[in-house]
């Protein structure tokens, strides 16, 4: 019989009573994974709480054979973080991997945000990963291994209308995963982005009032959060332990690798550079190589493989 992906080892998925970290905790499970299934159950601009996802997610895990634990703290606080890694250590006595999922959503068109809805998605996504994987860091640092799986977007990696907070949120976490596993590579760690596409609670706020709003939710329905769980739970295992300060993407069965932001193109000028001379310059030489102004919705325009 052969071995599973993430046989014996101790996962912690923080949002996953719903979407897409229930899959990612079940199939962790499935594949042999203690797993701690983290949720606030709160709605999908991170109002109140409720203990049944996380359990719900536990229970189905047992039914099924396997082992998991329930925590409800929320990630964007750095003491109830703690908290989470610490479930971890008390119930299984290690933490092997995090995979930081736990997210809300506070759209609003950028002139009309106001500073708590901004913060309060930073909070959640940036700075609770930042805090989850703070509290696992002298871990992973004492036993010499340990991955870390962060969920970033294409609302960040592209653009998208009225996700201003989302999209710094997103495209922070991909820098801070770089960083992090450049910090942590001499201790064997790794750390990876997944930039999913599927359809979920959250991905179930979007507005469908023109056809082009429409059209893209009948697409993005396509694609269930079943077809991200292989991705993250890859990722936390040994098969890739090579892999890190990658980002990848997951639209239904195509799985793809983001490019990192490099230079395209320069230029120089021997007198140096004034706004007159740029001006005279800049048609004939990095303008063609700007980026279009689009959103994610219009770029990946094609349908998904599912």
């Amino acid at each position: 019989m052969a071995s599973k992906c993430v046989e014996g080892k101790v996962i912690v998925v923080t949002g996953a009573g719903r979407g897409i970290g229930k899959e990612i905790a079940l199939l962790a499970a499935a594949e042999g994974a203690k797993v701690v299934v983290n949720d606030l159950g709160g709605s999908t601009d991170g109002e109140g709480r409720d203990t049944s996802p996380a359990d719900e997610v536990v229970a189905e895990i047992k039914k099924a054979g396997g082992k998991a634990v329930a925590n409800y703290d929320s990630v964007a606080e750095p003491e109830s973080a703690q908290k989470i890694i610490q479930t971890a250590i008390d119930n299984f006595g290690r933490i092997d991997a995090v995979v930081n999922n736990a997210g809300i959503l506070r759209d609003r068109i950028f002139h009309r945000m106001s500073v708590v809805d901004f913060e309060m998605v930073i909070k959640v996504h940036l700075m609770g990963s930042f805090y989850v994987s703070r509290a696992a860091a002298n871990h992973f640092k004492e036993q010499n291994s340990g991955a870390f799986v962060h969920f970033t977007s294409t609302s960040g990696l592209i653009g998208n209308f009225g996700q201003a907070n989302y999209a710094a949120a997103k495209l922070g976490i991909v820098g801070f995963t770089k960083v992090v596993a450049l910090d942590m590579a001499r201790y064997n760690v790794t750390a990876n982005c997944i930039s999913p596409f599927a359809w979920t609670r959250m991905i179930g706020t979007i507005p469908t009032e023109t056809e082009a709003q429409k059209a893209r939710v009948e697409k993005i329905k396509k694609m269930g959060p079943e077809h991200i769980a292989p991705v993250a739970v890859f990722l936390a295992s040994d098969e890739a332990k090579e892999i890190s300060g990658q980002v990848f993407g997951v639209r239904g069965k195509e799985v793809m690798l983001f490019g990192h932001m490099r230079p395209l193109r320069s230029i120089h000028h021997d007198l140096g550079w004034t706004p007159e001379r740029l001006a005279a310059m800049f048609p004939g030489t990095l303008k063609h190589h700007l980026a279009p102004l689009d959103t994610s919705g219009q770029f990946f325009n094609y349908d998904p493989m599912v």
